[in-house]
């Protein structure tokens, strides 16, 4: 078959049909590298009565799937006599309808109604109910659209996030640039974070000034990066909480979140207990040292927004055994097939888009293996080597009986221990429910590798520095070489 796929021809998608067996992965990946990669090809899946490994039907869903065609044959017969399907056909059907897959149905009907609808239909002129001619696949129809009516309905924050689903965006650069007023006003509505920030307060607290003291003790804290105001609301919240009496320095640099800060330190009548300075973290001369510093300079990626070059700068204002909120954070990658973010980033048709990390609500995607730690950062740093340059290699294997996988990226996530046991975090074996703040970082690769049964990926990640800025940059050695992406921050960084 020779199908010509040109440029210039009117972009419709390519449909090819494949039988879901553990093989047909490799034949739908051996068409694509023939075309290319080309955008508009697209699969229907052909859906048979026995089905593949989890594992191995799961690489399907970080590909380009329009359609799911299941056969009446898949269809089993429940205790009335209708058509039902397995535990793992039912699974895989809710996972087409949450990725939007169509599905459809063939073949002849293998099911004979239960007898009162029968006769119902021997009364009515053969299948003729009401005048309206039944489709002899209608039973098959309907138990699809019990499947569908029966899933949980997207959690509300599920439903705010839909309109981001696999749309890449630039990570924020808070400390190069100033936050608009509106991407405050997002990130504040995110409780959960908050909630997370004053149990750590709350426990530093404790930790800090003994029941007995508690009156007479006043605890210096510093909140460094106040923004408008929602972590000095819950360092003060934590201090009502633990009955502990504080003095609070909220230190911003962005001139108009100040603005809005000393509105709202007048609006709650906190004059005697806040004081607002408008300074950059890393410059301002403190009158006295803080027994806690608090920050919420965490990007997707745990330190892509700078908070170690913040921190470390910020440092010499906490005492010698003051407590830092957050005391660290890791980040974690993982291989991912992601064919829609792939073709998004070539669509490009340059060097400098594969070499930039976004952040995306990953959604239409195959996680190939657990996550692995990458960067650590400890606050206070009290390490005599002060260098925020990282390198890391790390060694990924794909369960063997997933099969062979395609690999357009990394997934990017952190973790971070806020104080002791309070954690915060977006890696999704520990991830914080119900917090939207962060979606996950993407790291394209320029060219997919091919990662086949048995065969490791290895991967490296570099962390670089230099005074006026950050970058990442990362390569795959194994199976096979792609180059080091964003050489020298040439496409990629993050500004000082």
């Amino acid at each position: 078959m020779m199908i010509d796929i040109t440029e210039d021809k009117p972009h419709f998608p390519y449909f090819f049909f494949f039988l879901l067996q553990d093989d047909s992965w490799e034949i739908w990946n051996s068409f694509r590298l023939l075309c290319e990669h080309h955008s508009q090809l697209s699969v229907a899946l052909d859906v048979l009565n026995s089905l593949p490994s989890a594992n191995s039907l799961g690489r399907w869903f970080g590909e380009s799937v329009r359609a799911a065609i299941i056969s009446t044959d898949c269809f089993l017969t429940n205790a009335r006599g209708y058509p039902c399907l397995s535990k793992r056909h039912q699974k895989l059907v809710s996972g087409f309808f949450n990725h939007s897959i169509q599905i459809v149905l063939s073949g002849e009907p293998v099911h004979s109604l239960p007898r009162i609808n029968s006769d119902l239909a021997a009364n009515n002129n053969d299948n003729n109910v009401d005048g309206v001619q039944k489709h002899p696949l209608r039973p098959y129809l309907d138990y699809v659209g019990y499947l569908y009516q029966r899933m949980d309905p997207l959690p509300e924050q599920e439903r705010f996030e839909l309109g981001y689903r696999d749309f890449l965006q630039s990570p924020l650069q808070p400390l190069m640039d100033n936050l608009e007023a509106q991407t405050y006003e997002t990130f504040e509505k995110d409780t959960m974070k908050y909630i997370q920030y004053q149990r750590a307060i709350c426990k530093a607290l404790q930790d800090r000034v003994p029941d007995d003291k508690a009156s007479s003790v006043t605890t210096v804290l510093m909140v460094v990066g106040a923004g408008r105001g929602p972590l000095v609301r819950a360092s003060l919240q934590a201090a009502e909480e633990t009955g502990r009496k504080l003095k609070v320095y909220a230190v911003e640099k962005n001139p108009n979140a100040v603005v809005t800060l000393h509105s709202l330190v007048k609006l709650e009548g906190w004059e005697n207990i806040v004081s607002i300075i408008s300074s950059d973290m890393r410059y301002w001369d403190a009158p006295e040292k803080a027994d806690i510093l608090v920050s919420e300079l965490l990007g997707s990626f745990g330190d892509n927004e700078l908070s170690p070059e913040c921190l470390d700068g910020a440092q010499r204002l906490l005492k010698d055994d003051g407590i830092s909120i957050p005391s660290s954070y890791t980040s974690f990658i993982q291989p991912v097939t992601a064919s829609k973010l792939y073709n998004d980033v070539k669509s490009h048709k340059d060097v400098a888009h594969f070499e930039t990390a976004y952040v995306v609500k990953l959604h239409n995607i195959a996680r190939l293996a657990p996550p692995q730690p990458v960067f650590t950062f400890i606050h206070p740093n009290r390490s005599t080597d002060k260098s925020n340059n990282r390198y890391t290699k790390l060694q990924f294997g794909v369960s063997s009986d997933t099969g062979s996988a395609m690999i357009h990226g990394f997934a990017g996530y952190f973790d971070a221990v806020l104080y002791k046991e309070v954690h915060l975090g977006i890696e999704p074996s520990t991830s914080t429910p119900n917090m939207f703040s962060w979606f996950p970082i993407f790291f394209p690769l320029r060219t997919p590798i091919s990662l086949h049964p048995g065969s490791s990926l290895e991967v490296h990640f570099w962390r670089c520095c230099r005074p006026s800025k950050v970058w990442y940059e990362w390569s795959v050695t194994s199976p096979s070489s792609s180059p080091i992406h964003n050489t020298n921050g040439r496409s990629y960084w993050v500004g000082l």
